[in-house]
């Protein structure tokens, strides 16, 4: 009785087995295709933002650019690494256009991304001036970028923000987009690009790269003295990194010339 059980099961495995067919995978709704991945920019800029303001305002007398690189670099690569399934990761509007450009997105999508980005940037700025002490956020206006004093440093200013936000966006479109060079590691090469160029031009420009991240403390601190650079300099620069990969390092998918 237990061999003629056990024949049984087995008959019944067999059948599960060769009957069984894999279901068909569900195509994205309405929602996971235009809300959710603009949910997913609103908060990751937010979150963005936040840590980064944060760790300017509770540095004014630390230790320089080493902190705010290192937790600018980390957020990013973390916040990538969680939502490049979402809304792909872009966080910042220069990155948002240069990929469009590069035929990485749709059109309709490029107007809700700036706007989550925008309004997360506010969030962000808004979230760090509640949680730190009136005194450091004031001597820091709110983490706006306040380097710029004088007139004379707005050209070492521009380039440097054309040239950084250059370098980070083609890292972007080379490891994310172009299929020829596309890595699993962008989170760690986006995240270590952006300590580098912090590093390394900080002191020039404060290192903006993202309009987003100049605007939201921007608004909350009232700061905008030589703001426009922080908007001109990064767009500039994602425009540049674009027309690079369009036009000679993409490839053939992408490159428009010399196919």
């Amino acid at each position: 009785m237990a061999d003629d059980r056990m024949e049984m099961g087995e008959v019944g495995t067999s059948l599960m087995s060769s009957d069984a067919k894999p279901s068909a995978a569900r195509p994205p709704n309405r929602f996971e295709m235009l809300f959710q991945p603009c949910l997913g920019e609103l908060v990751g800029t937010t979150f963005f933002v936040f840590i980064g303001c944060v760790s300017v305002i509770e540095n004014v007398d630390g230790p320089g650019r080493l902190q705010p690189a290192l937790v600018h670099g980390l957020a990013v690569a973390v916040m990538v690494a969680c939502m490049a399934e979402i809304s792909g990761s872009h966080f910042n509007p220069p990155f948002t256009l240069a990929i469009y450009l590069c035929g990485g997105m749709e059109m309709h999508m490029v107007a809700p991304y700036l706007a989550c980005q925008l309004i997360g940037g506010l969030l962000g700025a808004a979230m760090a001036k509640a949680m730190t002490s009136r005194e450091n956020y004031l001597k820091a206006h709110g983490a706006a970028f306040a380097l710029l004093q004088s007139d004379s440093q707005i050209g070492g200013a521009l380039i440097g923000e054309i040239a950084m936000t250059c370098l980070v966006t083609m890292v972007v479109l080379l490891g994310a987009v172009n299929t020829k060079t596309r890595s699993p590691l962008v989170p760690f090469m986006v995240g270590c690009t952006v300590i580098i160029n912090i590093l390394a031009g900080g002191d020039v420009s404060g290192t903006c790269l993202n309009p987003a991240r100049a605007f939201g403390p921007a608004v909350v601190s009232n700061y905008w003295i030589y703001h426009w650079v922080y908007w001109v300099g990064p767009i500039t620069g994602g425009l540049i990194a674009a027309a690079l990969v369009r036009l000679l390092l993409g490839d053939r998918k992408i490159r428009l010339i010399l196919k």
